[in-house]
This record gives structure tokens, C-alpha cells and sequence, in this order.
């Protein structure tokens, strides 16, 4: 790699508030707040929205969307062409 053009890679802290689940990893963004991790050392902390710990994907919470509704629905409207 070309030195001096690349941002920093570092340890960061990125945390779901909403289930309450954080983890270390290394990345290259940036934050102003700061937090304190289980090791004692402080590491950025970035917010995010949704992580695997709250998407309803991996939490087994998924909603089932009725499709087959809206295909007979397209069906009746505009015809099925053979």
C-alpha cells in the first residue's frame, strides 16, 4: 500500500442500543464518543441502527409477507397473458 494515503486502521466498538449487544473489531471509522470496553482500554464506539443481535433475520423474528395475495391480485387486473 501507498503510505500516508490511507485513513487508519483501528479497534472500534460498534454497538446496537437497541439490543444492547456491542463488539470489538477493527475498522477504519471514525467517532468522537468514546467507550470503555471489558479489557479496561478505551476504543471509539459507533451507534448503529441494527446488528445480528436485533435483525429479524438472524433473531428468528421474521415477518411472512403474503405474496400469493398480491399475485392473483395483478392477476385479476391486468390478465394473465399466455
Amino acid at each position: 500500500m501507498k503510505p500516508g494515503i490511507h485513513p487508519p486502521y483501528r479497534p472500534v466498538v460498534f454497538r446496537d442500543r437497541a439490543a444492547g449487544f456491542a463488539f470489538l473489531t477493527r475498522s477504519t471509522a471514525t467517532s468522537d464518543k468514546m467507550v470503555e470496553w471489558e479489557d479496561g482500554a478505551t476504543y471509539p464506539v459507533i451507534d448503529v441502527e441494527i446488528s445480528s443481535a436485533s435483525h429479524p433475520f438472524y433473531t428468528g423474528n421474521a415477518r411472512v409477507v403474503d405474496t400469493a395475495g398480491r399475485v392473483e391480485r395483478f392477476e385479476r387486473r391486468y390478465g394473465r397473458q399466455r
